[in-house]
């Protein structure tokens, strides 16, 4: 089970990242669409909850 936290942790965080790049180099108007937004902050939101699942299970 860790080891699917981690990967899909990985991808959100990537894709995440991918997006908020995408914002800045090819055009702002993405950052006021409201579903691009709304994807890249569940997909963020996503991969920090994975990151506080491997913490918690690293310290139990």
């Amino acid at each position: 089970m860790r080891a699917y936290v981690m990967a899909t942790g990985i991808i959100f965080g990537l894709l995440a990242v991918a997006h908020v790049w995408r914002m800045i180099a090819e055009a702002p108007r993405l950052a006021t669409d409201p579903f691009y937004l709304a994807i890249t902050l569940v997909a963020g939101a996503l991969g920090v909850w994975a990151a506080v699942l491997l913490r918690r299970s690293r310290a139990a």
